[in-house]
């Protein structure tokens, strides 16, 4: 069997504000394999990025407390790594693509500098090699004039350009996991799909494990092996990509896939959308927190908080009635084909 790289299990991260305790992360269960693509989905606020940064060792210290569970990479449990330790993970064996290329670029450093900056600090080479390595990256990701473009500044590059330099720098020590927080939001159709076949292209050439965040379910079937819905800090869906798309079983997830567009529907029907809003979380509801906008909740759906339990080989959900209903979405690839 390919080898388990990263497994994150009863991940809970809170947030201390001035309002109370925030919720943000409350039980995330993940596996990914050597090579796999898992998509996580979900509305802002769901802890999809928290999740990612909490990996990275990244949040903020000040406000951001773990409150339980284990992330264990080749094993290690990274919640109880040293600080140096995540120095020498960070840009070596996990990268990260953060979500806004220019808030993510150092305006003052030149690009080169700033692809080179992991090669130095991981490998032992010296200015001139972190360099070349610098420009192999960036043809890699097909910027053109890589040599010349090494000079300039984040600024003289365009958007899509700017987020190939950003995976320039998360590849550049070959990493054995990387997290894409978003990495095609803001970008025209025609740079998104170039910027995913990069990213499968890189997966099946260097075998990269890679968690594709993204609110986009297209992306989610066309590059994702596995998904992950969260909703409202919790894990609500976790399965094979094909059989969320063929037999969704949680009804957020449903709604998610009903408001996608279809290109094999002509009818002109409207698109669907879920009603309300995602709760604060600042509270712990004893239910599921999707009650309140789901229309096939009970009594017990407001009373009791479902566990996770398997409806298929390898699908589970958190749903007091998942299964109680026929339905699904056939067609994920038409879904994504239309985005």
């Amino acid at each position: 069997m390919t080898e388990t790289l990263l497994q994150v299990r009863g991940l809970k991260v809170n947030f201390n504000t001035s309002a109370g305790t925030l919720y943000a992360v409350n039980g995330v269960d993940l596996n990914l394999r050597r090579g796999q693509t898992l998509g996580v989905v979900g509305e802002s606020g769901s802890g999809k990025s928290v999740t990612a940064l909490a990996v990275m060792g990244l949040l903020p210290k000040n406000t951001a407390r773990v409150a339980g569970g284990e992330i264990l990479f080749h094993g290690r449990d990274l919640l109880r790594a040293g600080e140096e330790e995540m120095r020498r993970l960070r840009g070596n064996e996990i990268s990260m693509i953060f979500q806004d290329p220019m808030t993510s670029l150092n305006p003052v450093y030149t690009i080169g500098d700033q692809v080179a900056e992991a090669v130095l600090r991981h490998r032992r080479v010296d200015k001139k090699q972190a360099l070349t390595r610098a420009v192999e990256m960036l043809k890699l990701v097909g910027i053109p004039e890589a040599e010349q473009r090494l000079r300039d500044y984040p600024h003289q590059f365009s958007g899509g350009m700017r987020q190939r330099v950003m995976i320039a720098m998360a590849l550049a020590c070959n990493p054995q996991l990387l997290i894409a927080d978003e990495p095609t939001t803001a970008l025209d159709v025609t740079i998104q799909a170039q910027i995913l076949d990069l990213m499968r292209q890189l997966r099946d050439e260097l075998h990269t494990s890679i968690i594709m965040i993204t609110h986009d379910l297209g992306v989610v079937a066309e590059l994702c092996d596995q998904v992950l819905v969260m909703y409202a800090g919790r894990p609500v869906e976790y399965a094979g990509v094909q059989a969320v798309f063929a037999s969704p079983a949680h009804p957020y997830t449903r709604g998610l896939l009903a408001s996608l567009p279809r290109l094999d529907d002509d009818s002109g029907r409207r698109l669907e959308q879920i009603e309300g809003a995602p709760p604060s979380l600042l509270a712990d509801p004893a239910g599921c927190a999707f009650a309140p906008r789901c229309r096939d909740a009970r009594e017990e759906c407001r009373q009791a908080r479902p566990s996770r339990r398997e409806v298929a080989p390898g699908h589970l959900v958190a749903c007091h009635r998942a299964g109680a209903e026929e339905g699904g979405f056939a067609g994920g690839r038409n879904a994504a084909q239309s985005q």
